[in-house]
């Protein structure tokens, strides 16, 4: 009888054992689809991602509009090594930008202002430009496989 007793207890011990790796499973499994739903984050403000994120973009816009430039952020969204922008440019101090004294000054009658979007990706340990547009009259990204491959929340519509 003493035998049966003992034979039992490893039985009983290994499917305890069973119980708690699948437990723990179920909760690592929980907890990771968690933080990949997190994984879409506004960088705050005074932070690295934030700040290289903007200088990433900031060479293009000086180029279109003209040095010096500084931004109001409208929409910030950084995740599984993707950003997407929504800037208004601006002169240091809040200074007005005007269009026709940039490049654009030959199609600003058929843009909405200087408004730009910009969609980067962290590769090779530094934020790179993949895709802008400065003054779209739609949602450009809309429809674009690009931006079909990004994270849900990346984008703001």
């Amino acid at each position: 009888m003493l035998e049966s007793l003992s034979q039992k207890r490893p039985f009983s011990s290994i499917i305890q054992t069973v119980k708690t790796l699948f437990l723990s499973a179920v909760l690592l499994t929980a907890a990771s689809i968690g933080a990949f739903a997190q994984s879409v984050h506004e960088p705050a403000r005074g932070t690295a991602e934030r700040s290289d994120i903007l200088n990433t973009v900031r060479p293009m816009v000086e180029a279109r509009l003209g040095p010096p430039v500084e931004f109001v952020v409208n929409w910030m969204r950084s995740g599984s090594g993707w950003a997407f922008v929504q800037l208004s440019p601006q002169r240091p101090g809040g200074g007005a930008i005007d269009l026709y004294r940039t490049t654009y000054a030959n199609q600003a009658e058929y843009m909405d202002g200087i408004i730009t979007f910009a969609l980067l990706r962290y590769q090779y340990d530094r934020w790179n430009l993949i895709d802008f547009a400065v003054g779209p009259t739609d949602v450009f990204w809309q429809g674009d496989p690009l931006y079909a491959q990004l994270p849900p929340g990346l984008t703001p519509y």
